[in-house]
């Protein structure tokens, strides 16, 4: 997602109670057969995705390397598995269970990749799940596949690397807002094809467009037990201030799908004191968030949170502080967390 720049295109278009004081310190809360089963015991439901997204400062949108905050491309594979051992575990202290990092030919095809994977193995080494997805880049920014060659050679090489690992999840594309629904489907069910021997329950397929939509998706019977990915702002209607009107929202843009779904992007504002537990007082950021909370929950959808941490982004629920690889995690907004907590059952 870029709330930079594919936020306003799409304008066009259309949490821990033992937190001390706000930004306070962290502390732990008290289908089809062309595809396999997953190997290891039972498919967990959507549900159990409780997550954040990690991001790059510039935003996923890279021609170059993506590298999530905190990280850097000179860094090696110890110096990252430890930077994101600490980052991932301020994101087990907000109950999270899964991370949603980006990926790109730039960051898999060349020499990053080797450090980079440092950071998917800290997280599944600490049980996390991890969605790994495809950003275009940003001197392209059409919502289509930059260079065909190249994205065959990343998931070639991304799938060979962590098929068997069934922590890992892969979305072969952010946001497919370039191409038709049909357009888009050939794309998704071709990438199933391809990569045959990835669990289909390891496979997230965005919605159209803006990953907005998930009914076109879940009606073709190509991508049969696979995964939705769902995206849903606030900003989008910005004159929307009743929490009833974007649950509605919401439930129209999942349809009957909701056991496939997973919303692994939504947020709002966290660094301008917002009361997110709070009468919505003419706020449509309020109004979105409490209805995005309260469909996660009665509808037991997965859900990632836009971000978890992305320096400089407003809408990131953390602020990274330290240094080298002493990191830790502060909270931007207890009521924005306290959302995610109901959202989660937790």
């Amino acid at each position: 997602m870029s709330r930079k720049n594919h936020r306003r295109s799409a304008c066009f278009g259309a949490l821990l109670a033992c937190v001390t004081a706000f930004g306070g310190t962290l502390a732990a809360p008290a289908s089809a057969s062309a595809s396999p089963a997953s190997p290891h015991g039972a498919v967990p439901p959507v549900s159990d995705f409780r997550g954040v997204n990690w991001a790059d400062p510039r935003d996923n949108y890279a021609d170059d390397e993506v590298v999530p905050s905190g990280l850097s491309t000179s860094d090696s594979y110890g110096t990252v598995y430890a930077k994101s051992r600490a980052i991932i575990g301020g994101f087990g202290k907000l109950g999270a269970n899964t991370v949603r990092l980006p990926v790109n030919p730039s960051s898999v095809n060349g020499p990053f990749w080797k450090a980079y994977r440092g950071a998917i193995d800290a997280a599944t080494d600490k049980g996390f799940k991890v969605i790994l997805g495809y950003w275009e880049a940003d001197n392209a920014k059409d919502g289509k596949i930059d260079d065909q060659a190249a994205w065959n050679r990343m998931w070639a090489r991304i799938t060979s690397t962590y098929a068997r690992n069934s922590k890992v999840y892969f979305e072969p594309m952010n946001e497919p807002f370039g191409y038709t629904s049909q357009e888009w489907r050939d794309v998704a069910a071709q990438w199933v094809t391809t990569h045959r021997f990835v669990p289909r329950d390891r496979i997230l397929v965005g919605g159209i467009k803006y990953s907005e939509d998930v009914k076109p998706v879940c009606a073709d019977s190509r991508l049969d037990g696979t995964r939705l990915a769902l995206h849903n702002y606030g900003f989008w209607h910005t004159d929307w201030t009743s929490a009833e009107q974007w649950k509605q929202d919401f439930k129209e843009r999942i349809g009957n799908c909701a056991s496939r779904t997973i919303l692994d992007e939504f947020g709002a504002t966290m660094t301008s004191g917002l009361n997110y537990n709070g009468p919505t007082n003419g706020s449509h950021e309020i109004a979105y968030i409490q209805a995005a909370t309260d469909t996660i929950r009665e509808l037991g959808l997965g859900s990632v949170y836009w971000p978890g941490l992305r320096n400089g982004d407003t809408y990131s629920l953390t602020t990274l502080q330290g240094t080298g690889t002493n990191l830790s995690l502060t909270v931007n907004n207890p009521s924005g967390l306290d959302r995610l907590h109901w959202a989660w059952k937790q």
